[in-house]
């Protein structure tokens, strides 16, 4: 067993989001989504969770015996949780919210959703816990997003983009020479997904790459690691398929750009790609500090 007060100052040793301070994302989208739906979102997370929007969204019980890892709060994950949990255990997300994305290849997503207010009932019946933590689980170049699949790829960190003045999201890489379709199939094995979304040219000798994960469907840090040499982008996110106004903005957006870039973009789902920090880093590191049983919950699909 753990104590959830020694987890949470492991992690805010590790990751500083008391210092990073709030999570300039989910203070908006939290209200965002839930407000329209009259849940007192207020009252229902935890007091500090409302302030910095990372950390505990929910307290259970002080005793903790098993850690879940996940990166969206799905109606999936969540049954999961409760089903296999007992009263005490901790789910660490990356995501406090769901987020549709859509899929390259189907349907567009309906970007953030709301969890289900009857799971969250459920969890807090049951006395477990959940935790958060958004851009500092970018940041950290200790165990991050974008890090976990640099060990994934087997690349070198040269540099870093896309970022402010708390921290960076995007990496280059050197890598062992590669063509773009050598990236495909690598990309597709590790997120063990059935598809990737590609754009631009395609390279017979890749030794430079841009690695961000999430969304990194952003024109300007997409134009900031061209101008640092990368030849390929791979990233959570190439085209944003959220089936909205903002969404079929930034499509059009960039569509335009996809016409002119010299790097090959591909897009492992915004899902898979943070998700891999979980199972490989995180897993590891929980392990380790806390001497407790980790089970992963990973979606069943990762393009949604």
């Amino acid at each position: 067993m753990a104590q959830l007060q020694k987890i949470d100052e492991a992690i805010d040793e590790l990751f500083r989001y008391r210092e990073i301070g709030t999570d300039p994302a989910f203070s908006r989208f939290i209200p965002m989504v839930y407000d329209p739906i009259k849940f007192n979102w207020r009252e229902e997370f935890e007091p500090e969770f409302n302030q910095l929007f990372n950390g505990f969204m929910l307290k259970g019980e002080e005793e903790v015996g098993r850690i879940f890892l996940a990166v969206f709060p799905t109606d999936e994950v969540l049954k999961r949780f409760i089903e296999e949990s007992n009263p005490g255990d901790l789910l660490f997300m990356h995501h406090p919210l769901v987020m549709e994305c859509g899929d390259p290849q189907g349907k567009w997503g309906r970007g953030f959703l709301p969890i289900n207010p009857d799971l969250i009932s459920k969890m807090k019946e049951k006395r477990l816990s959940v935790f958060t933590l958004h851009v500092p689980l970018d940041y950290s170049r200790t165990i991050s997003t974008s890090d976990a699949m640099v060990e994934a790829y087997g690349c070198k960190v040269v540099g870093e983009f896309f970022k402010d003045e708390k921290g960076a999201c995007g990496v280059i890489c050197e890598i062992p020479s590669a063509t773009t379709e050598d990236l495909i199939e690598k990309s597709k094995s590790i997120f063990q997904i059935p598809y990737t979304d590609v754009e631009g040219p395609s390279h017979s000798a890749i030794t430079k790459v841009a690695i961000v994960a999430g969304c990194g469907d952003k024109v300007y840090a997409m134009q900031e690691a061209e101008k640092l040499g990368a030849l390929a982008y791979i990233t959570g996110e190439v085209h944003c398929h959220i089936d909205n106004e903002y969404g079929k903005k930034k499509f059009d957006e960039m569509k335009e750009y996809c016409q002119s870039t010299t790097m090959s973009l591909i897009g492992v789902s915004h899902a898979a790609s943070e998700y891999l920090v979980h199972a490989t880093q995180l897993k590891t590191w929980f392990e380790e500090h806390f001497k407790l049983s980790v089970t992963l919950i990973p979606q069943d699909k990762w393009w949604v």
